[in-house]
């Protein structure tokens, strides 16, 4: 226990955070998830792309029953605005803003979850699982992965509609 706490202490606090998360739910894979007919075997728990971002954590989380993307507060660091429990709540991330549902863990307080995937039958694997969780742990903090927005719809006048001007600027324009 000593040994897992020195290493923890010389690591990033938002990875520290992201392997007590997995400590927590490994109790909880151990106590109410035991053999709930929803948890993948082939997957375990694990945390992954965990980094402090606008004051708070943020990572990836996998269980054998979920992989969220998940926002906490850091230990040292300022607490987050009050959000009841269930409530949903947008976060502006570099990729674009995402919708959290807020919610509590003990041992944890705050820790607000964007469910990426629920259940996780699609994984035959752990490895598969944390490629996935990897790669979407560099989108969601990649400005690049935002789509551009659709260009407007060129304007139409009835003028240039009806004389046949306007399929000829279409045809131009693509």
């Amino acid at each position: 226990m000593d040994a897992d706490v020195a290493e923890m202490s010389e690591i990033d606090p938002a990875q520290a955070l992201g392997r007590r998360l997995e400590a927590c739910y490994r109790h909880i894979y151990a106590t109410a998830m035991a053999d709930v007919p929803i948890c993948n075997p082939a997957l375990g728990i694990a945390s992954t792309g965990f980094r402090t971002y606008g004051g708070r954590a943020f990572g990836i989380v996998i269980t054998p029953w979920f992989m969220n993307l998940v926002a906490a507060d850091l230990p040292q660091g300022p607490s987050s605005a009050p959000a009841a429990t269930g409530t949903t709540l947008r976060v502006g991330l570099p990729a674009g803003e995402v919708g959290f549902i807020a919610g509590e863990l003990d041992a944890i307080d705050r820790v607000d979850s964007c469910s990426l995937f629920s259940p996780v039958f699609e994984f035959a694997t752990m490895e598969a699982a944390l490629e996935t969780a990897d790669e979407a742990a560099r989108a969601f903090f990649d400005p690049a992965t935002l789509e551009p927005p659709p260009a407007p719809p060129a304007a139409v006048n009835r003028r240039d509609l009806l004389g046949g001007h306007f399929r000829r600027r279409e045809e131009a324009s693509e």
